[in-house]
């Protein structure tokens, strides 16, 4: 079976990744289609080929230009011409194409559309409001490009249950649980470059946008710290918004030496070096379906804080320590006992690597998700 796996702008690369290895150990002859490759970028394809075949020509202008707007309207110019009048022969060579990730929604029905009859068509849908409300003319359209997939993979209920509202067959929607993942282990290099906590510390990672709550976060945290509690926040990861004005709040507040920020594309090296310094992982998301950030670092046995968004809700008890979602003072209440013993972090920490360690492998995702591809070139035939 020949697989094309689709992430033009390798969104969840270390997802994919996993995914290709486990599909190539058991027997698909798979080909991930992205970007080229970033010194950030972490994937040693084990059983798989990588294609570097979009945005070629604006990732190389990305280190003259940076990656301002001039960058962003390069690289939505030449994915549109790409899915309009692009080579498509690597995609319709294929017994199917699986799509991780669509990056721009007006551009990205243009290529779904030349694909449509000439190979079968697979979605991931990691979230059922893909953007998450902040996308703008991104996802515009998103929806309507669900119809064209002849089958969409979801990672729990709460996806499912979001498309069958949104009128989509419960018949194309297969479930498949989202796996634990692992970052690349940091260098000896990488953890000496993150410096030990003399204090409790607590650490957001990944890429930084309104509904993943940052705000809420400093709000918890300046109401602790203005109690008189002794700890400090790490912030480590690409912003995807104007987070200035929450740094000078805290500067403002006096207490900029309690937040340490490492802002920008990390690689999966330092980000695993950031959780292995901290004491706390928090996950403060007004709203998620699966978090791959959660489940990528449960093996570091670190207590978890989470909303109650999404797949955090159904959580088994006490894997977590869950708060409502969109409130920094509940947030701030379930902070205080962690960071005043250790022994209960120890506790939710070691609950949550035993989660990780209970939860399915990569291998029965790649037999389940193997199952469906059968399942959907049989009804083509």
């Amino acid at each position: 079976m020949k697989v094309a796996m689709l992430d033009p702008s390798l969104f969840t690369g270390r997802y994919d990744d996993s995914l290709c290895a486990a599909l190539a150990g058991q027997g698909a002859q798979v080909t991930l289609l992205g970007r080229p490759m970033r010194t950030t970028d972490a994937i040693t394809p084990q059983g798989y080929s990588y294609l570097p075949h979009f945005f070629r020509c604006s990732e190389a202008l990305r280190a003259r230009i940076g990656e301002g707007r001039a960058f962003r309207l390069a690289k939505a110019a030449e994915y549109g011409l790409a899915c309009a009048l692009g080579d498509l022969a690597p995609l319709t060579a294929t017994d199917l194409v699986h799509v991780q990730w669509l990056p721009l929604a007006p551009a990205d029905g243009l290529m779904l559309k030349r694909l449509k009859g000439h190979t079968a068509l697979v979605h991931t849908v990691h979230n059922a409001d893909a953007y998450h409300a902040d996308a703008g003319l991104q996802g515009r359209g998103y929806r309507a490009l669900l119809d064209l997939f002849d089958a969409l993979v979801v990672h729990g209920d709460t996806t499912r249950d979001a498309l069958v509202g949104q009128g989509i067959d419960p018949a194309r929607i297969h479930v498949t649980p989202h796996p634990p993942m692992r970052l690349a282990t940091a260098t000896p290099e990488e953890l000496v470059a993150i410096p030990a906590p003399a204090i409790p510390r607590l650490l957001f990672f990944g890429t930084i946008r309104p509904y993943k709550g940052v705000d809420l976060l400093i709000e918890a945290c300046l109401q602790l710290w203005r109690a008189g509690q002794r700890f400090e926040l790490a912030l480590a990861g690409k912003p995807f918004m104007d987070v200035a004005p929450l740094i000078d709040a805290v500067a403002q507040a006096g207490f900029a030496d309690r937040i340490i920020t490492d802002f920008g594309f990390l690689t999966e090296g330092r980000l695993d070096a950031h959780m292995a310094r901290a004491d706390m992982l928090i996950f403060p998301y007004r709203h998620i379906d699966s978090s791959g950030a959660f489940l990528s670092a449960l093996h570091h046995g670190k207590a978890m804080v989470t909303s109650d968004a999404g797949m955090f809700g159904q959580l088994p008890d006490g894997v977590a320590v869950r708060t409502p979602a969109g409130n920094a003072p509940a947030l701030a209440r379930a902070l205080l006992p962690l960071i005043e013993s250790t022994a209960i972090r120890q506790d939710y920490g070691a609950r949550a690597r035993s989660y990780g360690e209970e939860m399915g492998s990569w291998k029965d995702m790649a037999v389940a998700t193997i199952g469906i591809y059968e399942t959907v070139l049989a009804a083509r035939a």
